[in-house]
Formats: C-alpha cells, sequence, structure tokens
C-alpha cells in the first residue's frame, strides 16, 4: 500500500530506480503499478509486456507525461518530451531531414570516417600513454554537430568546448537526487530552487543555438540547398506555419533536443564500448582478428562490412544491450486502452522498463554477463534479437537510431583495427571500473585507457584516401 504524501517511494533506491523496479516486478509480475509521490504510474517490465506495450498499442502510447523539468525547459515543444501534433509535426520533420543529409548512407559515413581521423590524431598524441575516456566523445559529438550546424568544429574551437562541458554538467544535474524530486514535487522542488542550476546550464546551451541559427539564416534563403538540419528548420519556418510549429522558440526546442540526445547517447555507448574492450582482451583480441581478416591493413571499415564482420557486430551489439544505457522513458496513455489484461485510463502515466527487457533472464542466456554470443548462432554467424530494444520500439522509437547505428560501427571497427585498448600501466584489466556514473543516462565512470597502435593495424596515411 503506498503511504500518505511518499507513495511508494521508500521501496525505490534513488541511484537505481530501474534496478528497485525490476526487483518489484519479481514479486508483483510484469504490470504493476506504484504511486511515485501521490502519481500512480503503471511500470511494465520484461519483453513480452513492454513489447507488447510499445509495439501492439500504436498511438495510445504515443505521449510523454508532463515531466516537471522538461516541461520548464521546453514548455512541450521539442521532439522527445513533447505529444500530439507538435510532436508528430517534429517527428516527422526531422525523420524526413536526416534521411535528405545522408543519414545511414554515404555521405554520412564519409562525415564519420573524416571525424574517425581527427580522432586518431589526438589518440595518437598520447603515444600510447593514458587517455582521459570522455576524449572517445569528441568524435560522435562532432558528428551531430556538423550535422545540425553544417560545419565541423576544431577540437579546440571555444563553441565545441562550451557545449560539450555545458552537455555534460547538464546530463549530471538531470541525474542528481534532488531533480528527482522536483519532478515528482514540483511545489516543494520550487520553494527550494532545486530547479536552478539545470535551467541556468540549459539557457547557456540555448544562447549558442540562437547564435548559430542566426549565422545559418543569411545563407537560406527561399529554395536553397540545405545542408544541415538548421538550414532545415529555417526553410520550413519560411513557408505557412499556422500553429507555430517552426517559430524560432520550437526551431531552438528541437535542436536542444538533437543536441543533447545525440551527443550523450552515442558518445556514451562508444566510450562503454573502448572501456569495455579494455576489461574483456580476448574479446578484443577476437574482433581484431575478424578485423584484419576482413579489412587487411590498409582499408577503412565501411558500412557494408557489417555483413562480413559478424563478431564485431555482435561484440558492438552486446555493449548496447549490456550498458542499458537509459533504462526507461516514460509514456502516457494518450486514450482509455486495454493493456496487459487492465483498463488504463487516458493519461495515466506508463514506465515501459527497457532494462528489464535488455536483461529479461527468458531472453538472454546470460543477462548479467558481457557474452557477445547472445548474438551468434552455432556458426558464428550474427542474429537479430527481437529483444534488443536500446532504441525503445513503436512509434518513439529513436528518430537518431540509423545515425547511431551507422556511426558507432564505423568508429568502433576504426578504432579496434588501428589500436590496442588497454588499462592504464600497473593496473589489471579487472580493475577497470564498469559501475556507471550518477547522470540522467548509465554512462561510464571517469578513468583512462591507453591506445597503442596495433603492428598490424592500417597505416592512417594509407588509410586516409577514403
Amino acid at each position: 500500500r503506498p503511504l500518505p504524501l511518499i507513495g511508494n517511494l521508500h521501496l525505490l533506491r534513488v541511484s537505481q530506480q530501474d534496478q528497485s523496479l525490476m526487483e518489484l516486478s519479481e514479486q508483483y509480475g510484469p504490470v504493476f503499478t506504484v504511486h511515485l509521490g501521490r502519481q500512480k504510474t503503471v511500470v511494465l517490465a520484461g519483453y513480452e509486456a513492454v513489447r507488447e506495450a510499445l509495439v501492439g498499442t500504436g498511438p495510445e502510447l504515443a505521449d510523454r507525461p508532463p515531466i516537471a523539468i522538461f516541461q520548464l525547459i521546453q514548455g512541450g515543444g521539442g521532439i522527445f518530451f513533447s505529444s500530439g501534433a507538435r510532436w508528430r509535426a517534429a517527428r516527422q520533420f526531422t525523420i524526413r531531414t536526416l534521411h535528405g543529409l545522408g543519414v545511414g548512407r554515404g555521405p554520412m559515413a564519409d562525415n564519420v570516417l573524416q571525424e574517425l581521423r581527427c580522432l586518431m590524431g589526438q589518440l595518437d598524441c598520447y603515444r600510447g600513454q593514458p587517455f582521459p575516456l570522455a576524449l572517445l566523445g569528441w568524435a560522435p559529438s562532432n558528428i551531430t554537430f556538423t550535422l545540425l550546424f553544417g560545419r565541423r568544429f576544431d577540437y579546440q574551437d571555444p563553441v565545441f568546448v562550451s557545449l560539450l562541458s555545458l552537455i555534460d554538467e547538464v546530463m549530471v544535474l538531470l541525474g542528481t537526487p534532488s531533480l528527482q524530486l522536483f519532478n515528482i514535487y514540483p511545489w516543494l522542488g520550487a520553494l527550494f530552487q532545486l530547479h536552478r542550476p539545470v535551467l541556468r546550464k540549459i539557457e547557456e546551451v540555448r544562447a549558442i543555438l540562437r547564435t548559430l541559427l542566426k549565422a545559418r539564416r543569411p545563407s537560406m534563403p527561399g529554395g536553397g540547398p540545405v545542408q544541415s538540419y538548421m538550414d532545415a528548420l529555417i526553410q520550413q519556418g519560411q513557408g505557412k506555419d499556422p500553429q507555430g510549429l517552426f517559430a524560432e522558440a520550437n526551431m531552438v526546442a528541437c535542436t536542444l533536443d538533437m543536441v543533447m540526445a545525440g551527443t550523450e547517447t552515442t558518445s556514451a555507448t562508444l566510450q562503454w564500448a573502448a572501456l569495455l574492450m579494455g576489461k574483456h582482451p580476448s574479446v578484443q583480441c577476437r574482433v581484431q582478428e575478424e578485423l584484419d581478416r576482413v579489412l587487411g591493413p590498409g582499408r577503412a571499415p565501411q558500412l557494408e562490412d557489417q555483413r562480413s564482420l559478424p563478431y564485431t557486430n555482435a561484440v558492438l551489439h552486446e555493449v548496447q544491450r549490456f550498458i542499458t544505457l537509459l533504462p526507461h522513458v516514460p509514456r502516457c496513455m494518450a486514450a482509455d486502452t486495454q493493456l496487459g489484461g487492465y483498463l488504463l485510463p487516458k493519461g495515466t502515466p506508463v514506465i515501459p522498463l527497457l532494462s528489464s527487457v535488455l536483461l529479461d533472464k527468458t531472453q538472454w542466456e546470460t543477462p548479467r554477463q558481457f557474452n557477445p554470443g547472445h548474438f551468434l548462432d552455432a556458426e558464428g554467424r550474427f542474429v537479430k534479437r527481437a529483444a534488443f530494444l536500446p532504441f525503445s520500439a513503436g512509434r518513439r522509437v529513436c528518430v537518431g537510431e540509423s545515425l547511431a547505428r551507422s556511426e558507432l560501427f564505423l568508429l568502433f571497427a576504426g578504432l579496434l583495427h588501428r589500436y590496442r585498448l588497454l588499462p592504464p600501466p600497473g593496473l589489471s584489466p579487472d580493475a577497470l571500473d564498469t559501475t556507471p556514473a550518477p547522470a540522467f543516462t548509465m554512462r561510464p565512470p571517469a578513468q583512462a585507457l591507453c591506445a597503442v597502435p596495433r603492428p598490424g593495424g592500417y597505416d592512417q596515411g594509407d588509410w586516409g584516401r577514403v
């Protein structure tokens, strides 16, 4: 039974809410109710319940509940925390624009490989000595910025440095207990100003985005070539827009969503992949043997190589499964709907626990262990798994899934082909820390690795001619 005022919060560990909910599901089943403060919320756990809800319900589970901090940040606009007509318009526009910019195809792959060369230049400066793991996030971030703003940044560019620093601070603040408290009790949070630090940082990001948007406007006369997401927003805003869906405020809101989600998720995943290779040297060695056999010493990875690199592909999928980067993002019932044998009224918040799918013991042989064999058959061929849902599923599946998949493959394969990733001197692989750091996502803890050029790896000068 829920307690007065706090509901069932006493049953949840603040820093491991998803784990607490998974434990409750073992007691109460795959569909159960918790009270987060006074808010009655339905939780879905396990592959069957989550898949039925996300794929089977259609538009009835496509809305987001009004989360206090994101209401203040976006005011119901943007892509990821909006609902209804504004969300549909923003999502359709974003998918169409990303496709038009070549995401998942040759033009974008060339940009990824160019960025990989720049990242390798940075790693080479360390000459095999320890480098900060966070450095690996620079390349995915710059790929996102190139897509959004129409140009890449030098790694020392003040705008690039400021954006990365601000995004990092925002993600840490969003994961703090004080912000979780604010989302449950907005009146209490407002009384103690719990939300002010993150709003100040968000406003600094917005100021940078407005400046970049202003700089793009002169190059975008009506009907001009679209070279970035911002260009497409500007061009769309020049047409008829009676609902104001592409007014400047929502342009900034959409770009803010793409900046925050596009940098944090892919950057953190690449860092996790490197860390887990340092942690599991036998897996890393097998990946490199496959890369050497398929690519040889002088060729860059290409998207079409995925079919010929089943083990590499399996390892990258297992990284995403194992880390459960974004354990859950809440949904909201848009209409009265039957779900899991229960009638859920319109407006009911629903938490589909993606982490419970990625760790479902009925779907994975060793769910709590890092095991690339989850994605391989008996002959060593790559196998797609229906329970692989790191990007969610259904109508709100991640709009950047195609971009994330392609850039992660190219960056991971390129880095592993050129370097051995090792713990710092004096540290064993087992000593590498894989305890997630506190943040909005399950990001890896700050630490160092060594990137040692491989004797059998490609020569960067030869490889650079792509």
